[in-house]
């Protein structure tokens, strides 16, 4: 079945929102409970952080191991907003919900910003000493949370507003899958890959290897804030060691899982392996060893990731999309599997 251009960029918001009401479905037939509910909420945030690790580490070929700093910063900016400024306390229930948005919005240019200005001095390094400094980043920022004590230093925040539901959670994903496929289709998408791809190469064709690599870092710890925001407001409590290199290690194995420059695996590694802990939780002790297990058979035996670099249809722009309204005949290739010498 054909899809028009128009109706494709929305088919994935079009299918969260069918699969939120099949789940509230499920809930009111006592189905689902509030446990799997939780459980659908934290998938939902590792998606939005895989979508953006994907960004720089498959699409832009860097390595960040120091993600979870720009997921720290989103949720301290969010929660001092509704926590400490902007209280439930000193504000009418009905302006609840565009505070949360602002301090979403604010998480996000926090993380966005300290990005573009970790960004501007190290995205000239390449491969392991890009890695080493992001993980010095991520670690520096947890250390300093640990120090700041109007945000309760090493104790960490409480009493965040409960604000974040299944509902917001999936909107958010939504419109980080419509943004991130749009933007790796674009003009500045084309470029990640190409510097991806060969660096050189795509500096000899006038592309800024530096600048698109900035944009890309600040793209994504821009989503990266968002998601840490909605994270504080759905635990209520947020603690440095919460975003300890642990969390960024997760967020690989999520990535790398599923399958890297894949926005199709970054859904299903995260959805999967956030999962599976849980389902496992009657093992006690021993759902660490089968979790640890599935992973290496994954990698073993589907080195490109669970998807093998698959993507799904409505995830995905062919050439032709871009020239249908060209009048041109031209191929469904995908921009990403173009060969040499294609136009």
């Amino acid at each position: 079945m054909k899809f028009s251009k128009r109706f494709k960029s929305i088919l994935p918001v079009i299918g969260l929102a069918a699969l939120y009401g099949l789940i509230m479905l499920l809930k009111s037939m006592g189905i689902a409970n509030n446990y799997h509910i939780q459980i659908l909420m934290f998938a939902g945030v590792n998606i939005m952080m895989t979508l953006s690790l994907n960004v720089v580490n498959g699409f832009t070929g860097q390595f960040s191991i120091g993600h979870a700093g720009f997921m720290s910063l989103g949720a301290y900016g969010s929660a001092i907003i509704t926590t400490l400024i902007l209280k439930p306390s000193v504000i009418p229930a009905s302006m609840e919900i565009p505070v949360f948005l602002l301090s979403l919005l604010v998480g996000g240019l926090v993380a966005a910003m300290v990005g573009y200005l970790i960004g501007l001095p190290t995205l000239k390094l390449k491969g392991d000493y890009l890695a080493i400094v992001t993980l010095a980043f991520g670690e520096i920022v947890r250390a300093g949370l640990r120090l700041i004590e109007p945000i309760g230093a090493a104790r960490g925040m409480i009493g965040v507003p409960n604000y974040a539901n299944l509902a917001w959670i999936f909107l958010f994903v939504a419109l980080t899958l419509f943004f991130v496929r749009n933007i790796i289709y674009s003009r500045f998408g084309r470029a990640w890959i190409a510097i991806r791809d060969n660096e050189i190469a795509a500096e000899a064709m006038g592309i800024d290897s530096t600048r698109y690599k900035i944009i890309s870092f600040t793209f994504s710890a821009f989503i990266a804030g968002v998601a840490g925001g909605l994270y504080a407001h759905v635990v209520s409590f947020i603690q440095p060691d919460t975003f300890s290199f642990v969390k960024s290690s997760d967020l690989l194995v999520f990535l790398y899982a599923g399958g890297s420059g894949s926005l199709t695996g970054s859904i299903v590694g995260a959805l999967l392996l956030t999962s599976l802990p849980e389902a496992l939780r009657f093992l006690a002790s021993w759902r660490l060893v089968i979790y640890a297990l599935v992973l290496v058979i994954v990698m073993l035996y589907s080195p490109k990731g669970i998807t093998g670099g698959y993507e799904l249809p409505f995830l995905r722009i062919t050439r032709k999309d871009i020239y249908e309204n060209r009048g041109k005949k031209i191929s469904e290739t995908p921009l990403q599997e173009t060969k040499e010498g294609d136009v």
